[in-house]
């Protein structure tokens, strides 16, 4: 998808490591709140940032945790916030909405999308919707993976 090769586009956050585990603060069981994320590296000619969060071993397919594009570039995403609009998420809500895998650990993806321009797509859009709105626009991407079990 990216126009250019990946540049240093890096996403972290100071909550959890990639590979880690993210902590159950911003998962079901407990605030179910999104956990900070610093993104680095952005593309000069950046517009517009996007982040899906996604679970590929939800026993039904590919689970949508979190849609959200037209962030504002050069800013860190704050911890229970609403950083650009929102889609819909696989639990039919928009916003976050944290790991609460039925059983076993799953790996959560946090990916994030330097765009050369904002996009016009209503909120409450699904990821497909969001891909779509994407294609020709990406400069850049990077992700964060980390681990979460239930702990009961």
């Amino acid at each position: 998808m990216p126009r250019e090769n990946d540049s240093s586009l890096r996403v972290r956050s100071v909550a959890f490591s990639d590979g880690g585990h993210i902590p159950p603060k911003y998962t079901c069981e407990g605030e179910n709140v999104n956990p900070p994320l610093e993104i680095s590296g952005i593309p000069e000619e950046t517009k517009t940032l996007a982040l899906v969060v996604e679970d590929p071993d939800a026993p039904r397919g590919v689970h949508d945790h979190w849609v959200v594009w037209n962030i504002p570039p050069n800013e860190a995403i704050n911890e229970s916030s609403v950083p650009g609009t929102s889609g819909r998420n696989s639990f039919g809500n928009t916003g976050y909405g944290g790991p609460c895998p039925p059983s076993g650990s799953h790996r959560y993806y946090f990916k994030v999308y330097a765009l050369d321009d904002k996009l016009n797509i209503p909120a409450g859009s699904d990821k497909r919707t969001l891909k779509d709105a994407m294609k020709d626009h990406v400069l850049a991407s990077a992700e964060l993976m980390a681990h979460y079990q239930k702990r009961k």
